[in-house]
């Protein structure tokens, strides 16, 4: 090996691993409307439950944090005649400290791996509350974060087509 070669090999470091730190998380926004209680009725019913998901992520004053949000609304109906059970609303919030993330990854990382590390506190939240509430657990699937984000991705750029065919 020549000379040039050992400076070289030293000289190259291995590109760093990315990192990720969750400083904190918390409740930002939840509200439990338990209809079917303020209506006055009881009996066993057939729920049909709907869930929604939205994601948000920003960055902080400080370098190289975020903060994603889960947006997540849970509505339930009897099966039979629609009426509404329960309304569900939270907005479950991290905050993270991310290192060594490139540029162009960095929006897929905030929108999937991040959710995927609050997920499991999220479903545990849901569980509670509308257990709290007077119903069955309700025990949230997983999500497929990443499916999300292709979506989200197809969704805007059919509209970035329709709107210059317009």
């Amino acid at each position: 090996m020549t000379e040039n070669g050992a400076d070289a090999e030293k000289t190259a470091q291995p590109p760093q691993q990315p990192q990720m730190r969750i400083l904190g998380q918390f409740v930002r926004d939840l509200s439990f409307e338990n209809i079917m209680a303020q209506k006055g009725t009881s009996g066993e019913v057939q729920p049909d439950v709907s869930v929604q998901v939205n994601l948000d992520a920003k960055k902080r004053p400080t370098d190289n944090q975020y903060e994603v949000t889960i947006k997540l609304n849970v509505e339930s109906k009897a099966k039979e005649g629609g009426e509404t059970l329960f309304l569900l609303e939270v907005d479950y919030t991290g905050v993270f400290q991310l290192e060594n993330v490139p540029e162009e990854q960095l929006h897929p990382f905030l929108l999937i791996e991040c959710p995927r590390m609050l997920f499991p506190f999220l479903r545990r939240i849901v569980s509670d509350v509308t257990r709290d509430g007077g119903y069955p657990p309700l025990n949230l699937e997983n999500i497929d974060f990443l499916h999300l984000y292709r979506n989200e991705l197809a969704r805007r750029k059919s509209q970035s087509g329709e709107r210059a065919d317009a």
